[in-house]
């Protein structure tokens, strides 16, 4: 990008996307009460403000239940991210994901220290072109969309104490790797939950910095996932996947939770929207009740389960792959995404049910923490 096109990216940026104003406790109050608009996946001031009125609730400790490690300031800055043989995707930049949600945390429970880190490391991976260079094919793509999520949540949390010089260098490297992300492969990876990332990521954004076409990328998105799920809520390239059929299907409700959260501040509401799909109403609560059954009877799976399309390391459809359920032993937990719904004003069916999975699966295992969905979901929107 030359000088030019970069100064009128930056300026357009930072002109349709003026910094959200730091609202003191009332005003925050007020503003989450009514329902006020907020950019990004949650209302960063008015969730700042909340966790320090209340710092011996569970989501201000959640916050800071993980230690900063010193050795995170010297990551090596990764260039670009590769393909990898078999299965699975490169998991280079893990280490960085961990230390950028972590630390983003920390910093919004108020810890300057952390703070302070998360700006450095930002900002030096910023400078250095971080992930740039990284291969242009779908499986490097979707590990680049895993580590953007959190660092645009990163961003978010910083940007009210950013100078406008740390705000350009940050958007002059965060936004064409988002926009990169919105890549064609012309496979089914255009269609299933590596596109449904995708879209979360532009949406997210596109929140951010105003750009409403990205933003809509999201939008539309989740009507096509409401149009492409069966009338039982199955989604038929995820449900395909053998004995990860669930595993995808959590995916897919993970990105479609970052969408909805998104949507929230811009008062349109994914977690109601529906279409009408074979005479019956498919939502997300049609598909997330879909999981949630397939969890307590994964026999309901099985006569979709039988394609046995790239099922993972396990071969036998019939043994369905629960290792979603539980802390994946890197930090990671795959229902971090129910934290949202959990916190989400509504006594829907959905919600009671997602709040029962939760319970019963993850209770005591929080925080929550996962880049699919941008981070500490338990800091960003545990209630008690």
């Amino acid at each position: 990008m030359n000088s030019a096109v970069r100064f009128v990216l930056i300026s357009t940026l930072l002109c349709v996307a003026p910094l959200t104003p730091v609202l003191g406790a009332h005003e925050a109050a007020a503003a989450t009460a009514s329902g006020a608009p907020y950019q990004g996946l949650f209302d960063v001031p008015a969730r700042r403000e909340e966790l320090a009125a209340n710092k011996a609730s569970e989501g201000h400790r959640a916050c800071l239940a993980v230690p900063v490690d010193p050795k995170w300031a010297d990551i090596p800055v990764i260039k670009g991210l590769s393909s990898t043989e078999g299965y699975g995707t490169d998991r280079s930049g893990s280490n960085y994901a961990w230390a950028v949600m972590v630390l983003s945390g920390r910093a919004l429970a108020g810890d300057e220290p952390a703070d302070r880190a998360l700006k450095t490391m930002l900002l030096k991976w910023a400078d250095a072109g971080a992930f740039s260079e990284t291969e242009k094919v779908h499986d490097a793509y979707y590990a680049l969309k895993r580590l953007l999520l959190p660092t645009v949540v990163a961003f978010s949390v910083l940007r009210a104490d950013l100078t406008n010089e740390e705000q350009k260098r940050l958007i002059v490297w965060i936004d064409p790797l988002v926009r990169k992300t919105d890549q064609i492969f012309d496979g089914d990876v255009d269609l299933n939950n590596h596109r449904y990332l995708a879209d979360s990521l532009l949406m997210l954004w596109g929140s951010l910095t105003g750009d409403r076409s990205l933003y809509l990328k999201g939008m539309d998105r989740f009507q096509t996932i409401l149009k492409d799920a069966r009338a039982d809520g199955s989604l038929p390239l995820e449900t395909r996947r053998g004995a990860r059929s669930l595993w995808y299907m959590r995916q897919s409700l993970s990105s479609m939770t970052v969408m909805a959260e998104v949507a929230k501040g811009s008062s349109d509401d994914l977690f109601g929207a529906s279409v009408i799909k074979d005479g019956r109403r498919s939502s997300m609560a049609t598909i997330l009740s879909y999981w949630i059954n397939g969890l307590t009877n994964p026999i309901l799976v099985s006569a979709y389960s039988a394609e046995n399309y790239i099922p993972g390391p396990e071969e036998d459809f019939m043994k369905t792959d629960f290792g979603f359920l539980e802390n994946r032993g890197n930090g990671r937990h795959y229902l971090a995404f129910l934290e949202a719904l959990a916190a989400n004003p509504s006594s829907s069916f959905m919600l009671r049910r997602a709040n029962s999975v939760l319970d019963r699966e993850a209770k005591d295992e929080r925080p929550l923490i996962d880049e699919f969905v941008g981070g500490n979901t338990t800091c960003f929107w545990r209630q008690q």
